[in-house]
């Protein structure tokens, strides 16, 4: 489960890795180079709702993560194929193709993780997910530069025709994980057949017209989520350059401390999770991980201290946020909503990723790296803005988003216990409802009659409100 998902993450990062060579050999701006990360996001816009309903009604998890990995394949050896003949267009194709499978993909990965591992070590399956997809981002930023110098050793001379070769080496890691993927799936069916083992589900319910039933403190934590992603990925795609051109580091240096936050969030992830589970309280540590990241960006920004310290900082950060503001949204909807809700929720990340990312490109063009920090720490000070208003003052004292793990415990206890006592009222019969029901004065008055032993006519009921015997009162 974990080999086959290390390619698309390797890949997906080749333009970070190579930036200075693709805006050299292909003579672009920054701007068309941050179009390659913008066609990825374009197809997941969508896919975030449906690539779930793909694997659980139309291929099955076999299929469906074969499928997906040909895509990533296809689109990585078209993206390669575009630089080996010049050809701008084609890149974005093939980046097109290949955002198609990364994030369903995913989904695939998560799928077979539950249906293998399900109350078996479930959370640390998760954790070395996490630490392989880290593993493959941090390798691709640290290599890429080596295999293309290796490669330009042989062809003669940098240029397109190197820059292709290269990307069409990285491509390997691809093939690899759909060799994973096709092992996978005859494994899978197997233990089928052995152990009577149901096809994986990925649990997902997404029906769009629960949309416009989301709460507030929910469209809050969506606008938290696009602030501060799109200061984080764009930032890392257009970093090395960034980081060559104010520090004076050597490419390989400037890969190096580009790729920290990724090296960071492997070890960090399941660390911080853990802390964040124990303490609760996750607005505060949502608060924290925006703050700090706001302070890694003015750094980088206004200063000329070590990057790496700056990086550092945004390493935990990233692995912070990301540990404390997905599990808010299961706190804010009910079950039957967080498919829908978490398919939203990447959907606008990816909107805002495209979006941004072209955004990004043009105001380093004409402004340069300064203000482009300045932007993204206009961004991030948007979604700190966001994560101060959910802990509105009933939020932030006893509110679902900022509960202790004890608080959250009881008040999971009695709304389970209401729940209860509401399926068992739904199950009394009229009889027993009307007993139950308080009794009217009118009853009380016949039932203390009739205790004293005078007689009643037989239409007074003691257990009848006295708006239907107005008239005998009368």
């Amino acid at each position: 489960v974990n080999f086959f998902f290390p390619g698309s993450y390797f890949c997906y990062d080749n333009p970070a890795a190579l930036q200075t060579e693709l805006l050299q050999d292909l003579n672009l701006n920054t701007a068309r180079f941050m179009q390659l990360y913008a066609w990825y996001s374009w197809p997941n816009v969508v896919l975030c709702f449906f690539g779930g309903f793909l694997i659980d009604r139309v291929f099955g998890i076999r299929v469906g993560t074969i499928i997906f990995s040909l895509f990533v394949c296809v689109g990585q050896i078209i993206f390669a194929a575009g630089a080996l003949v010049n050809h701008f267009w084609l890149m974005e194709f093939g980046r097109f193709i290949f955002g198609i499978g990364g994030e369903s993909l995913a989904v695939a990965q998560n799928t077979y993780a539950v249906s293998w591992f399900k109350g078996k070590a479930l959370n640390l399956v998760f954790g070395l997910q996490l630490s392989m997809a880290r593993v493959g981002s941090t390798v691709n930023m640290n290599v890429m530069g080596w295999v293309y110098s290796k490669v330009a050793d042989l062809v003669g001379s940098p240029g397109h025709t190197t820059l292709g070769v290269s990307l069409m080496i990285a491509s390997v890691t691809c093939f690899f994980s759909l060799i994973c993927a096709l092992v996978l799936g005859f494994l899978d069916k197997r233990a089928e057949k052995i152990l009577s083992k149901e096809q994986g589900k990925t649990g997902e319910v997404i029906k769009l017209t629960d949309v416009k039933d989301f709460p507030f403190p929910l469209w809050l934590i969506f606008i938290v989520c696009v602030g501060y992603y799109v200061a984080i990925f764009p930032f890392i795609g257009l970093g090395q350059v960034f980081f060559i051109e104010k520090f004076n580091f050597s490419p390989a240096e400037a890969r190096a401390v580009n790729s920290i936050v990724y090296i960071i969030s492997a070890p960090a992830s399941p660390v911080l999770g853990f802390l964040v589970d124990k303490t609760g309280r996750n607005v505060i540590w949502v608060i924290i991980a925006v703050i700090t990241t706001l302070a890694a960006h003015m750094m980088l920004a206004f200063t000329f201290w070590n990057p790496w310290i700056a990086m550092s900082l945004l390493g935990v950060s990233y692995s912070l946020l990301a540990c404390a503001l997905w599990p808010m949204v299961a706190f804010v909807v009910p079950e039957h909503q967080l498919g829908t809700a978490y398919g939203f929720m990447q959907s606008i990340q990816n909107l805002g990723l495209a979006l941004i990312s072209m955004a990004a490109g043009a105001i380093l063009d004409s402004r340069g790296y300064l203000v482009l920090e300045v932007f993204f720490c206009i961004c991030i000070c948007s979604q700190l803005i966001g994560s101060l208003i959910c802990p509105s003052p009933y939020l932030l004292l006893g509110g679902d988003l900022n509960l202790s793990p004890s608080a959250r415990a009881r008040l999971q206890k009695v709304a389970t216990s209401d729940a209860e006592s509401k399926r068992q009222r739904s199950n009394l019969t009229e009889g027993e409802l009307a007993r139950l029901a308080p009794m009217s004065a009118f009853g009380l008055r016949n039932r203390y009659l009739s205790r004293l032993g005078a007689q009643l006519p037989d239409h007074y009921s003691t257990h009848l409100s006295s708006l239907a015997h107005r008239s005998v009162l009368k």
